[in-house]
This record gives structure tokens, C-alpha cells and sequence, in this order.
């Protein structure tokens, strides 16, 4: 069939949020929980493309606390320039930052005590003697992880030490998840659970793609876990996928090691080119709106996203329509000759949840791949590993 046309497509979705006082999304500057704006004590200054795991902690913290605040979204060293007015406020561009009645406080861990100092912990105190161990816990998976992810092996032998030594690690987490009744590390979701969240997550994506290893499948008391963080809203709202994980990880981390076994090359093979659908990333089940909402989010930034792709502005906008076309009505819609290149530049930058949620990305992806799969079996231009700055914010109209 031909391609809808942008008026067509744009009849095809009722998709709507509100950022300020519904679930816990990527594109609010104002969070109320029904409160009144005169309620707003707090300024949160994260990155803009909602992935750094600091913010992400201090995000879960104030979403779960519902504490209303504002959010000034700034750029990431690796994403593009550090915005002037930024450095100014905080001259070694940390992120985040957070102005608590007018205090600036940096480094997340006195964000959150500092929080918890004015509105009262969540659930658990900090400096609780039990939280502070699985704090430490925590710190000795991240650099258990780190090794094994961020240095180069120099030999089979070292890559299983390494793995051994990371699973050992993992081994003590599964103990202290099977000391309560429940999923989470303490009875009820508290601090602990926000500060595992970010670089659990991480190490999920990670080390499926580059080491073959299923951090979420492998272990009975972390699957419970993640299922259960899966529950609320507002873990869903802050919840990245595998794809913009591998991809953003590498200049974050100053790189990510393959080891070239036979199921690190499946799963890094699937992660890119699909199928999605299935992947240890999501478990909960998909909205009925995942496709109205890719479909919304693609609408509301339209021109911008044809500006920057590498394809003919003309025949691009057609290939991007039969894209979205495929993916509302399920109708096969042929593109352009040679638009798979930039239909796969597009599924590649694709940013979960700065561009939308999960599910959303993922029906996106697939169509994009399933319009290009007709004309051709080119990859566009390969993502950069030393920086991401062709994701540089400066390029979009702001969300």
C-alpha cells in the first residue's frame, strides 16, 4: 500500500500523557502529583537524554517519594556540549545536581541524604546499619562488573576469573534478596532497591550483549527482582532497554569488551537487528498504546528527525511514513530504493525513555527494520564508540 500521509497517520493516534501529575515519564519539567506548584521546594538538574544512573537514583527517589520539583535538563559531556549556564552553577558539570530551597547540592548520595534529611526516608534511612552493608554490597558488584566488562581479557583464562569473580559477587546479592519474604533487598521498596536500580539495570544489557551472560535469567532472586521493580510505574518510567544500553555504555564506561563467544555474538546479533520482542530487558506486558505512543512521539518531532538522517530529506520523510504506515495498520508498505540506510540510522538512535518508553521503541524498531529489510540489507552509518554526539540534544527541538 502507499504510505499514509502525516495528516492520515496523525488520525491514527490518541496517545496522551500528562507530565506533570500522571506516571513517571522522561519528558516532564514539572512533577505536582496534584500538588500546587507552590508546593515545588526542589530543582533537579539531570541529562537530557534521561540515561545517566546518577540522576536515574535521585529520579526513582523523588517519583517514589512524590515530592513535587522541577527538572533542567543539561547535556552530557559524551552527548555534546555542557551548556554554559550549567557550568556556571556548577563549574565541573557533575551531574546531578539538585537545589534543595535554594542549596545546591551535587554527587548523589548527599542529594539523597539531604532529601531524606528534609522529607524523611524512603522506607529506609541511609545510614541504617543494614542499608549501609548492602550499600557497600552494591559497590562491590559495580566494580566486580566493571572489571569484567571494561578491561580487555588478555587471555580465556583471565575472561573466566573475571566472570567467576562477577558471579560470586552476584552470589551474595541473591543471598541478601532470599532474606526477606518478598523481592525487594529490604521487606517493602525502599532506598536500597532505588540504589541497586541504575547499574543492576545496566549490568543486564551489558553483559548480555558483550559477554553472552543473562544477568536477569540466571539468577531465581534478581528475575523476582526485576519483576517486581516491573510493577511500578515509576521504575517503568525511568526503565532504559538493551539497545540503548550497549550503545551509550561503551564512551560512558571508557569502553565494553566483547568476548566473542557463541552466544554473546546471538545475543549482540538480536539486540541490533531483532527481534526485540522477548529480549530479558521488559517482562510486564505490553500496553495496549505502545504503538500510539511511538507514533505520537515520532509525530511531535517529525522534522527534526528527518533534518539530521542521512537520507534525502524527500525520500526520507516518504520512508519514515512507510514505516509508521507498516507499523499502525500491518500492511507491508515498500519504501524508497536505498532508504535502508536511514531507516536503520533511525532504529539504531532510538532512546529509551528519553524518546519514549520501552514497548513504545521497541514496535518502532521493528517497523523501521521490517521497511527496510524490503529494499536492502545496508546498516547506516556505525555508532560511535569514543562519544555519542551524534545524539548531541542540540539537534532536537526540546521535550
Amino acid at each position: 500500500m502507499a504510505p499514509l500521509t502525516w495528516i492520515e497517520l496523525e488520525n491514527l493516534t490518541d496517545f496522551q500523557l500528562d507530565p506533570i501529575n500522571g506516571p513517571t515519564n522522561a519528558q516532564a519539567r514539572l512533577r505536582l502529583f496534584g500538588q500546587s506548584e507552590t508546593d515545588v521546594r526542589v530543582i533537579l538538574y539531570r541529562d537530557n537524554h534521561a540515561w545517566c544512573p546518577y540522576c536515574q537514583k535521585v529520579w526513582l527517589w523523588l517519583e517514589e517519594k512524590r515530592i513535587p520539583y522541577r527538572i533542567e535538563k543539561v547535556t552530557m559531556f559524551c552527548y555534546g556540549e555542557k551548556e554554559s549556564w550549567y557550568k556556571r552553577k556548577v563549574p565541573s558539570g557533575m551531574l546531578p545536581a539538585l537545589e534543595l530551597d535554594g542549596r545546591l547540592i551535587t554527587e548523589s548520595d548527599y542529594i539523597l541524604l539531604a532529601l531524606e534529611q528534609t522529607f524523611g526516608p524512603l522506607e529506609q534511612s541511609l545510614e541504617d546499619r543494614t542499608v549501609l552493608s548492602l550499600r557497600r554490597l552494591e559497590r562491590l558488584l559495580f566494580r566486580a562488573w566493571c572489571t569484567w566488562l571494561c578491561y580487555p581479557a588478555v587471555s580465556s583464562r583471565q575472561e573466566q576469573q573475571n566472570r567467576e569473580q562477577f558471579t560470586a559477587v552476584v552470589a551474595k546479592v541473591e543471598e541478601a534478596l532470599a532474606q526477606t519474604p518478598g523481592p525487594y533487598f529490604l521487606e517493602k521498596f525502599g532506598t536500597v532497591d532505588a540504589i541497586f536500580t541504575p547499574y543492576v539495570e545496566r549490568m543486564n544489557a551489558s553483559l548480555y550483549y558483550y559477554k553472552g551472560y543473562s544477568l536477569r535469567e540466571e539468577n531465581p532472586r534478581l528475575s523476582a527482582w526485576f519483576d517486581a521493580m516491573e510493577t511500578r510505574s515509576t521504575y517503568r518510567g525511568t526503565q532504559s532497554d538493551f539497545h540503548t544500553h550497549a550503545h551509550d555504555l561503551p564512551p560512558q564506561m571508557g569502553g565494553c569488551y566483547e568476548n566473542g563467544e557463541p552466544q554473546m555474538l546471538e545475543n549482540k546479533a538480536r539486540v541490533d537487528n531483532g527481534p526485540w520482542f522477548g529480549l530479558p530487558d521488559v517482562k510486564y506486558p505490553e500496553p495496549e498504546n505502545s504503538r500510539a505512543e511511538a507514533l505520537y512521539r515520532v509525530l511531535k518531532h517529525r522534522a527534526n528527525i528527518i533534518r539530521v538522517n542521512p537520507m534525502d530529506d524527500a525520500a526520507f520523510d516518504e520512508a519514515l511514513r512507510c514505516a509508521l504506515t507498516t507499523m499502525m495498520t500491518g500492511e507491508v508498505c515498500t519504501p524508497p530504493p536505498e532508504s535502508d540506510l536511514g531507516l536503520r540510522y533511525l532504529r539504531d538512535r532510538i532512546n529509551v525513555p528519553r524518546d519514549m518508553s520501552i514497548y513504545a521503541a521497541k514496535r518502532l524498531r521493528e517497523a523501521l527494520e521490517k521497511t527496510a529489510s524490503q529494499v536492502g540489507s545496508r546498516q547506516g552509518p556505525p555508532m560511535p564508540l569514543k562519544h555519542r554526539r551524534d545524539q548531541d540534544p542540540a539537534q532536537f527541538a526540546s521535550v
